[in-house]
């Protein structure tokens, strides 16, 4: 039976049932049905998930015509015809467009292709390899149940937030209209992403922030460089304050923000993104030992640990290892060859950490792309990580600005790199760029921490010129010396 939705005359016995039909869940039942295994997904959303429809699409789709806007403005020849407010209504239509309108008809007929079943409703372990969906349909596996129901934003418990009904990322990736004036609380990823594309949209906007700076797990000048241009475009940073309380005295009327320093700030929206919970308060964890609404604890192969037989796994968000869609998806392909090996009887490569069975990107090669203005580009250990972790290393900074590609790609540039190597093996252990258009140099650096290249190797991986990629050269140069 296909995708249009399994019935309940449909065998109810499958090899494989995943919970949660997100980006994860979607290639964990690929992975499994690729190798021969039945599958099924239970969804009780838009199949596709947070990144399809209010994270990873919606929002680079809002922050796009920010960035490009602003690279326009310091290219010769383009500075004064980029000097202009954003089409919102456009901006808007092409979101929309991007996220399918918040249908998911082209990712039920994906399914529908790939030859693998969609049950809609909630799922909910019921003991060993079951579960039940909206209470009453039963289903059973056979080899393994897959959790991929992600996270949810986390609103904290300050007095009168909650009845405020603020903003979290889903509601400021899919607004439909501007706010005048919005206040976000939080200085990761979500939060400069979104303060970035908001105030580009027109908004007032005001960034509030516990710490002492953005991007707090990020190295340092990353977080400072993302200051300064989001200065530069009228947001309003405060650091080291927290929200006291929150009140809103009519339903779509103005928020009014009351700080621990005693002020007093109203805006028309606040956006709370000071962090994520995993969405297992209610899939049934009780039933099979575990205590609802925790992480899953798992090993690297994703199987969670402490549940007799080995047979549940815990993938993507919801096991707290690198909360990214793209690492779920790696994530995924793991856990499908292991639930497909041990089907099989086929032992599982445990004792090799970059084998076909573990997932050991999660701990040493995370890539994250932060599409501010400048973006951030970041993989592997920071050098606070690696040197907690033990590491001897060598830290080598350069201005990426410093480059040829860098001073084509726009007048002004400003960015910078970092090359953090391990001086025992000499390898790279991680790298961070700041700058215009450094996503795309972040593959090189992946490829380079994941594949522990030797550092004597990487002086023959020739940079083309001119191009910011250029910059490679430059810190290996510096390295050594």
């Amino acid at each position: 039976m296909a995708a249009t939705e399994a019935t309940k005359a449909a065998d109810e016995a499958y090899d494989v049932i995943v919970l949660g039909a997100g980006p994860t869940g979607e290639n964990v039942a690929d992975r499994a049905h690729a190798a021969g295994l039945s599958a099924v997904l239970v969804e009780s959303e838009l199949v596709g998930g947070e990144c399809s429809y209010w994270a990873c699409m919606p929002s680079k789709a809002l922050l796009r015509p920010v960035t490009a806007r602003a690279e326009a403005r310091r290219v010769p020849g383009l500075k004064d015809t980029a000097d202009v407010p954003l089409d919102v209504p456009a901006v808007l239509a092409h979101r929309d467009e991007f996220t399918s309108y918040w249908k998911d008809d082209g990712q039920v007929r994906w399914l529908d292709s790939a030859g693998i079943d969609l049950v809609r409703g909630h799922g909910r372990l019921a003991g060993p390899r079951r579960v039940v969906v909206d209470g009453e349909r039963v289903l059973t596996a056979r080899h393994a149940v897959a959790v991929c129901t992600g996270s949810r934003a986390v609103v904290p418990p300050v007095p009168g937030l909650a009845e405020a009904r603020p903003w979290t990322s889903r509601d400021a990736t899919s607004a439909k209209a501007v706010p005048g004036r919005l206040v976000v609380v939080g200085g990761g990823v979500v939060g400069v992403e979104m303060a970035t594309a908001w105030r580009a949209l027109g908004s007032s906007a005001t960034l509030l922030v516990r710490g002492d700076g953005l991007l707090p797990r990020m190295e340092p000048f990353a977080g400072h460089l993302v200051t300064e241009s989001l200065a530069e475009a009228g947001v309003f940073l405060r650091t080291g304050v927290e929200v006291r309380e929150v009140r809103r005295e009519a339903p779509g009327g103005p928020v009014t923000v009351l700080l621990d320093s005693g002020d007093e700030i109203i805006a028309d929206e606040i956006l709370i993104a000071t962090g994520r919970a995993p969405r297992t308060d209610d899939v049934g964890l009780e039933t099979v030992g575990l205590t609802p609404g925790s992480w899953l604890d798992v090993d690297d192969s994703l199987r969670v640990r402490g549940v007799t037989g080995g047979w549940l796994y815990g993938v993507g968000d919801v096991n707290h290892r690198a909360l990214l869609t793209h690492q779920g998806k790696y994530q995924a392909r793991i856990a499908g060859a292991a639930i497909s090996a041990r089907a099989r009887g086929v032992p599982i490569l445990e004792s090799d950490r970059w084998g076909a069975h573990a997932a050991t990107a999660d701990r040493l090669a995370v890539p994250q792309v932060v599409f501010t203005d400048p973006e951030v580009a970041s993989v592997g250990l920071t050098a606070a990580a690696a040197e907690q972790a033990g590491y001897r290393i060598q830290v080598i900074d350069q201005d990426v600005a410093a480059v040829a590609g860098a001073s084509l790609y726009a007048d002004g540039y400003r960015g910078r790199a970092r090359m953090v190597v391990d001086l025992d093996r000499e390898v790279v252990l991680g790298a961070t760029f700041v700058g215009s258009g450094v996503g795309e140099l972040l593959h090189s650096a992946t490829v380079a921490v994941a594949g522990e290249v030797p550092i004597e190797r990487l002086w023959h991986a020739v940079p083309s010129y001119p191009t910011i990629s250029e910059v490679w050269l430059r810190l290996l140069e510096a390295y050594r010396g």
